[in-house]
């Protein structure tokens, strides 16, 4: 299938009107301390300017997933924290000094691992954490980090519950990914294309699964479409039988799956139900569109995706930096949110050279203003000689255009569509970029 790239500026009107289209056209080689182990290893060099505040080296914490139902993600991610971390060293540090990559693990909801990774990163001195992926997770460390002066930038949290109470107000909070306003958004528009009117809806019972279901349904109601149902399934669910049988029994002309790995377990009890991917017209979204082939983490029999579609958070990053991903981990066979991990450590060490200080406080009060209003600029090096040159910039990332708004999150970004082969490998096959 050819690749269409689709530059659209996606108008996200809440409740009171539809959405108006216009188109018009794992691990590196990086050295990286255990969570528990003493990163700051040298003492400034006595020909650079010393940080203001900080101990003079920026220290990244990343809270990734290398186990759980979001495992999938995790070696795309660290990969792109790792190169942003490489190719910062290799320009010159930060304020003079390398910056340190120290690697935690996320886990998921159910297993309950962030807190205790958390309290080990920040004891390592982090500066900026890189994570959670999962919305829910970072809802459970969110709090301890912000309250230690420390940065949390993710690269993959979705929920809309990070610009709600009680974190609708400036803080230490940011995050490349876009809400679940736009992906629900371009869901509901890529379901009236396809001609959906009638649709149903299986969510897990989250932050991440209540709030995208709630977007998707509200776009499409609002356009004139149908929600045959919305069933919700614990996140904790062994079984998923009743709910099964109430998509099947709801006679929607097509269903939206909002889920994580136990995708896996769901779709063949759909299609003994006959309500599967080929029985009706299925879409999945960021946390499940994944390798289903026989060489992924949780394989389906091939054929039973095939013409599956799926969105996923991102820009067209192009063969160019996935082609640098690779030269750190060979092994990547996905690159969801590679770009926005990378551009979290880029933007976070920018804002660093941009307050002269690497603490966490004052790294976060520069990190919006150097993704907006100024000069623009794509790379780190060419960015930190317009700051050396006094310049104002504007870092436009690999990710997309980024533009944080004053709480941390991207009022401009893109969301890829994506398609399943018979294989049950996937292709992206469009992009839509939208203002929030």
């Amino acid at each position: 299938m050819n690749l269409r790239t689709t530059r659209t500026r996606l108008a996200v009107v809440a409740v009171t009107g539809m959405l108006a289209l216009s188109a018009c056209g794992g691990d590196g080689d990086t050295t990286e301390p255990s969570a528990g182990e003493s990163t700051d290893s040298s003492e400034p060099s006595e020909s650079s300017a010393p940080a203001e505040t900080g101990d003079g080296v920026l220290t990244f914490g990343s809270l990734l997933p290398e186990t759980g139902s979001l495992a999938f993600l995790g070696p795309p991610e660290f990969a792109g924290v790792d190169l942003a971390v490489q190719e910062i060293n290799e320009a010159g540090g930060v304020n003079g000094e390398d910056v340190v990559h120290v690697r935690g693990d996320s886990g998921d909801a159910d297993s309950g691992i962030a807190p205790a990774e958390t309290d080990e990163l920040l004891a390592a001195g982090s500066d900026v954490i890189v994570g959670a992926a999962s919305s829910g997770v970072s809802l459970t460390v969110i709090d301890a980090i912000q309250a230690a002066g420390v940065v949390m930038f993710s690269p993959a949290n979705t929920s809309t519950a990070f610009d709600e109470p009680p974190y609708d107000s400036p803080d230490l909070y940011f995050r490349t990914a876009p809400s679940d306003i736009l992906q629900g958004a371009v869901m509901a528009n890529l379901l009236i294309e396809d001609g959906r009117s009638n649709v149903a809806i299986l969510a897990r019972q989250d932050a991440y699964g209540e709030t995208l279901a709630e977007q998707v349904a509200m776009n499409l109601e609002n356009a004139g479409s149908s929600v045959a149902t919305t069933v919700f399934y614990g996140e904790n669910a062994q079984s998923f039988d009743s709910q099964v049988d109430e998509i099947a029994a709801a006679g929607g002309d097509s269903l939206v799956l909002i889920g994580f790995e136990e995708t896996a377990t769901i779709v063949p009890q759909l299609i003994t139900a006959g309500a599967g991917p080929q029985d009706i017209p299925t879409y999945f979204v960021d946390g499940n569109t994944a390798d289903y082939s026989e060489g992924g983490s949780t394989p389906l029999p091939a054929g039973v995706l095939e013409g599956t579609k799926g969105t996923i958070p991102g820009a067209d990053t192009g063969g160019e930096f996935q082609e640098r991903l690779l030269g750190l981990n060979p092994d990547l066979d996905s690159f969801a949110y590679a770009a926005e991990s990378y551009d979290t450590v880029i933007v976070s060490a920018l804002a660093a050279v941009a307050a002269g200080a690497d603490d966490g406080e004052s790294v976060g009060a520069a990190i919006v203003d150097v993704t907006i209003g100024g000069e623009k600029c794509t790379t780190f090096a060419d960015c930190v000689a317009l700051l050396d040159d006094g310049a104002d910039i504007d870092y436009d990332g690999v990710s997309g255009p980024i533009e944080l708004g004053e709480l941390g999150s991207p009022t401009a970004a893109s969301i890829g569509i994506y398609e399943y082969k018979a294989d049950n490998t996937i292709e992206a096959v469009d992009y839509i970029s939208g203002q929030i």
